[in-house]
């Protein structure tokens, strides 16, 4: 379900950013996963232009980083299928980061020779779900992203480390925030400068989000900290206040939502980019604001999102 972005990026106009709040990071990265995240489970295959110009067109909102693709084989996530493509034929913009996503060694090779310079390796809390979902156990996975870190490390490529079922699993219930901690602390261990916590099907509230993130913190530092975080139940916001209130400087989000849960049928995935931008505003942390620096941005990313609502509605 896509968050229109009409509406919700108008309203940024009127969205001045208030005093700040006190107690709150003064500057809050946010991490655009729309081109990825935000696409991958979509069945309608994007032609490979637009999705390269809806990246162009997002690297020019003041964006710090935009995750774009995934290195992954085309059989499992046919939508990222020209990856090399799309990778290859981005405008790179100085300051902002263009991550991708490299479940193994294999892709991580695929990644550089397409002109990456920065990865992302994706793990889980969940044993079942590492099953499903990358066909291996935590700890084969944990074997993989080592290969990974270790050759990025030799090529000065910086990793970025996910924990999916953060808050949750569709297989297994709750998850320990224990074992949250125990594979952050691995991934952390192995290199990975920031580890992005992951609420995958959305079930987390303020009050579990605050006890994961206690434990997490007794591992890792917070400033390596990062939260991802779905609105299947409309908790993403105020899981995303909680984490920043307790000090997490980093919120990965998609423009107008994009991106559904592939385990809870009709609701929304990702938080929208506009609707994190517009509370951290109200918060008083200036963050994002040449979010509508064009208005040939806004008009592109406004019709595209809209046609794409069409064609998966």
């Amino acid at each position: 379900m896509i968050h229109f972005l009409v509406t919700t990026l108008n309203l940024l106009k009127l969205s001045e950013v208030e005093p700040q709040a006190s107690g709150l990071p003064e500057y809050i990265k946010i991490v655009e996963v729309g081109p990825r995240d935000g696409l991958q489970n979509e069945k309608m295959i994007v032609p490979t232009d637009t999705k390269i110009e809806f990246i162009n067109q997002l690297s020019k909102t003041g964006l710090p980083a935009i995750e774009v693709t995934s290195f992954v084989s085309s059989k499992w996530v046919p939508q990222m299928a020209d990856h090399k493509e799309v990778m290859s034929g981005i405008e790179r913009h100085p300051g902002v980061q263009y991550p991708v996503l490299t479940p193994n060694l294999q892709g991580f090779h695929s990644a550089i020779a397409a002109g990456a310079t920065e990865v992302s390796v994706f793990g889980a809390a969940s044993e079942s779900f590492s099953k499903m979902n990358i066909n291996c156990s935590i700890e084969e996975s944990m074997e993989r992203f080592e290969e990974v870190t270790k050759s990025a490390r030799n090529m000065n490529i910086p990793v970025r480390g996910y924990v999916s079922c953060a808050l949750g699993c569709p297989y297994e219930g709750n998850v320990v925030p224990d074992k949250v901690a125990e594979v952050s602390k691995r991934l952390y261990s192995m290199g990975c400068y920031e580890i992005s916590l992951g609420d995958t099907i959305g079930v987390g509230t303020p009050g579990s989000m605050k006890k994961m993130l206690e434990a997490v913190m007794k591992e890792i530092p917070l400033s390596a900290l990062a939260v991802h975080c779905h609105d299947t139940y409309g908790q993403a916001l105020a899981n995303i206040l909680t984490a920043i209130q307790m000090g997490v400087a980093v919120v990965d989000s998609s423009v107008a939502g994009l991106g559904g849960c592939p385990y809870a049928k009709g609701a929304t995935g990702n938080v929208a980019t506009e609707d994190v931008i517009y509370m951290l505003n109200g918060l008083g942390i200036n963050t994002m604001h040449h979010f509508l620096k064009t208005t040939p941005t806004f008009m592109f990313l406004s019709a595209f999102l809209n046609a794409l609502s069409l064609l998966i509605t």
